[in-house]
C-alpha cells in the first residue's frame, strides 16, 4: 500500500462519510503498532464509532487497546471538550464573582459554538510537542466526514490570524476568553500541518463518480491551506469476477470501473491504492488484520440465495408523509448511507403527487442537483451555503446593529465578525428560516453527517433556552425551531442507515441523543439493501445474509416503522430514477 511507505508522524484519514475511513485508520493503527511503533488513533468525529470497532469504550482520555499492544486510542467528544473549556473559564470566577455574573458566562459559553472551539483546542494540542503526545512515534486521526474535516483543518489558520490580529468582541466573547493563551500552539500547529515531512493527508473514496468529485474538491481545498501530501485511497471496489454470472454484480463493477476512468485529473497525479470489497463486516481485529490484503476474501463454498425479503417499501411511508399535506422532512444519518439519494427521492415522490416540496440541505458536502439531474413540477431545490449564508450575516449585522455605531464602532463589530464562529451563528439562522416555512409547504431537508447535525442541532437547544429565559417571566406565547422539530405534527424525522452492524449502532445512538433533545425519530430507512435485491455473486449473498440480522434488528428493536430500499443496478440519478428507488418494480 502507497499511503503506507515510509509514513510521517501525523496521517490523516478524511472523505465523504461512509467510505471506510474509521476501518482503513484502525487497520492502519494495527498495522503500525505491530511493526513495533508506538502508535495514537484520534478520532476528531462527533459521531465516532472506533470504541464499536475495537470493541472497547474509549471516550474523551487515551485508552490502550488491550488486543493490540502499543496502540492507544483517543475520541475527541465534542460535549466532553466543551465542558472541561467552560470549567476552565467559568471556574476561577465561582465564589468570586456575583452569581448572576457567573450565569451569564456559562450561558455565553453554552453554544456550538463553544463546542467547536473546544474540541478543536484538543485537536491542535495534538499536533504540537507536549508531554501529551511525547510518547508516540505515530499520530493517526480518524476525521469527521468531509465538509466538518475541511472546516477543522482551516480553523488553525483562521483562529491564528484572527488572534494575532487582536480581534474578537461581541459574538465570541465567552468563548475566546479561553483563546488568547494559545496563540503559540495554533501557530505550531499550522506549521506541522502544511510540514509534508510531518503531516500525510489520506483521501478515502468509492468507486463512485459523485464521491471521486468530491474528493477531488477536497484534494484542492486542502491543497489551497497548505496540506499537500495527499494519497487517494479507492475502497471497497467490487472484484471483476463478482460480475461474471450476476447481471447485478457485473452492473456495479461496470459502474465503479466507469467511474475509475472518468476521475477528476486533480486526483490522477496522486499515489492511488485499491481495496477490495470484503464479504464480512469490519468489525473486530481478525476482520480489520484482512482489509487491506489484496484478495477480496469470498469464501471457498457460494452461500445459498437469500429468501425474497418482505418490508416496507419508501414509497409506503411516503404515504403517510402526504397526508399531512405540508411539514417537515429531515433525513438524518452517519455520512454515506445515502441520505441525499433519498431526501431525494422523498422530494420527487411527493412533488410527483401533486404537493409543492421545497428540497434543501445543511451538508456542506451534499450534490442535490447532480443527484436529481433535472427538475420537476412542484419541486424547488436550495442549500444552505455556509458562505453564502455567513455573507448575508455579516451584511445585516453591518446594516442594522452597525447602522447606530460611529465609525469606531462599525469598524470594531467588522473585525468582530470575521470570527470563525460567525459561520455558526449565520447556518443556523438560516436552518432556522427553513424550518419556518414547513408551516405551509413540505420542506424536506438533507442534513449534514450524524456530528455536524448534532452540533447544529445543539445551537438550536442554547437559541431555545435563551429565549425561554427571556419570555419566560413576561408571560407571553413564543415558538422557537427545537418546539418545532420537537412536535412530531409539524416535523419527522427520517433515520438512515446501511444494513450493517456499524451503522445501525450508530443509528441506534443518534437516536438516543435525539430522544434527549426531545426529538423522536419518525421512521427509519435502510437504504442500498443487497438482501432486497437479486444476486448470484458469491460475494453480494454472503453479504445478504450478514444483513437479514441487521435488518431485523431495526424492525422488531429500533424503529417505529421502517422502510427497505434495494441497491439498484443503476445509480439512482435523474428523476425517474429516484422515483423507481421509492418504487422497486414499478417502473
Amino acid at each position: 500500500m502507497e499511503f503506507l511507505e515510509q509514513p510521517p508522524r501525523f496521517l490523516f484519514f478524511t472523505g465523504k462519510g461512509g467510505v471506510g475511513k474509521t476501518s482503513i485508520a484502525c487497520t492502519t493503527a494495527i498495522r503500525l503498532a505491530e511493526s513495533g511503533k508506538r502508535v495514537l488513533l484520534v478520532s476528531t468525529d462527533p459521531a465516532s464509532n472506533v470504541g464499536q470497532v475495537f470493541g472497547i469504550a474509549i471516550g474523551n482520555r487515551i485508552t490502550p487497546v488491550p488486543a493490540v499492544a502499543n496502540l492507544s486510542t483517543l475520541e475527541i467528544d465534542p460535549q466532553a471538550a466543551a465542558q472541561a473549556y467552560r470549567d476552565r473559564i467559568v471556574g476561577p470566577a465561582r465564589g468570586v464573582l456575583a452569581e448572576d455574573v457567573v450565569r451569564g458566562m456559562e450561558e455565553q459559553l453554552s453554544g456550538a459554538c463553544t463546542t467547536e472551539i473546544a474540541a478543536f483546542d484538543e485537536f491542535t494540542e495534538l499536533l504540537v510537542d507536549s508531554d501529551l503526545t511525547a510518547a508516540y512515534e505515530h499520530i493517526l486521526f480518524d476525521t469527521a466526514p468531509t465538509g466538518h474535516t475541511i472546516r477543522l483543518l482551516q480553523l488553525p489558520g483562521a483562529w491564528s490570524g484572527f488572534l494575532e490580529a487582536g480581534q474578537g468582541d461581541a459574538s465570541c466573547l465567552g468563548p475566546l476568553a479561553g483563546l488568547d493563551k494559545q496563540r503559540s500552539q495554533y501557530r505550531e500547529a499550522v506549521e506541522a500541518l502544511a510540514d509534508p515531512r510531518r503531516t500525510r493527508l489520506v483521501l478515502v473514496a468509492r468507486a463512485q463518480q459523485a464521491t471521486l468529485r468530491e474528493v477531488a474538491r477536497t484534494h484542492e481545498e486542502l491543497a489551497a491551506i497548505g496540506l499537500r501530501q495527499q494519497y487517494l485511497v479507492v475502497n471497497g471496489v467490487l472484484p471483476d469476477s463478482e460480475g461474471e454470472r450476476d447481471p447485478l454484480a457485473a452492473a456495479v463493477c461496470a459502474r465503479e470501473q466507469a467511474a475509475l476512468e472518468a476521475m477528476p485529473e486533480a486526483l490522477r497525479a496522486l499515489p492511488c491504492d485499491r481495496i477490495a470489497l470484503k464479504p464480512f463486516n469490519l468489525v473486530g481485529l481478525e476482520a480489520l488484520r484482512q482489509l487491506l490484503d489484496g484478495a477480496s476474501g469470498v469464501l471457498p463454498e457460494a452461500p445459498a440465495a437469500v429468501p425474497a425479503l418482505q418490508a416496507p417499501s419508501l414509497a409506503e411511508l411516503v404515504d403517510e408523509i402526504a397526508a399531512a399535506g405540508h411539514g417537515l422532512v429531515m433525513l438524518m444519518g452517519k455520512g454515506g448511507v445515502g441520505k441525499t439519494t433519498l431526501a431525494a427521492a422523498v422530494a420527487v415522490e411527493l412533488a410527483h403527487r401533486g404537493l409543492p416540496v421545497h428540497l434543501t440541505t445543511s451538508d456542506p458536502a451534499a450534490h442535490l442537483a447532480e443527484t436529481l439531474d433535472g427538475s420537476l413540477d412542484n419541486l424547488r431545490v436550495s442549500r444552505i451555503d455556509p458562505h453564502a449564508a455567513t455573507e448575508a450575516y455579516r451584511q445585516h449585522v453591518m446594516a442594522t446593529k452597525g447602522a447606530k455605531l460611529d465609525e469606531a464602532g462599525r469598524a470594531l463589530l467588522a473585525e468582530d465578525l470575521r470570527s470563525p464562529c460567525t459561520e455558526e451563528i449565520a447556518v443556523f439562522q438560516a436552518f432556522s428560516r427553513v424550518i419556518r416555512e414547513a408551516g405551509r409547504t413540505f420542506v424536506v431537508m438533507d442534513t449534514a453527517p450524524t456530528g455536524h447535525t448534532l452540533l447544529l442541532l445543539d445551537a438550536t437547544g442554547a437559541y431555545h433556552r435563551e429565549i425561554q429565559r427571556q419570555m419566560s417571566a413576561s408571560g407571553m406565547r413564543f415558538s422557537t425551531p427545537m418546539m418545532q422539530l420537537q412536535d412530531p405534527q409539524q416535523t419527522r424525522v427520517l433515520l438512515v442507515t446501511l444494513a450493517e452492524t456499524t451503522p445501525v449502532l450508530e443509528a441506534a445512538n443518534l437516536q438516543a441523543d435525539l430522544r434527549r433533545a426531545g426529538i423522536e425519530p419518525w421512521a427509519w430507512v435502510i437504504n442500498n439493501s443487497i438482501a432486497a435485491a437479486r444476486t448470484d455473486s458469491p460475494l453480494l449473498r454472503q453479504r445478504a445474509r450478514n444483513e437479514l440480522a441487521e435488518i431485523e434488528a431495526v424492525a422488531h428493536t429500533h424503529a417505529h416503522r421502517h422502510a427497505v430500499v434495494p441497491l439498484l443496478a443503476e445509480e439512482p440519478i435523474g428523476v425517474q430514477r429516484l422515483l423507481a428507488l421509492s418504487r422497486p418494480g414499478s417502473h
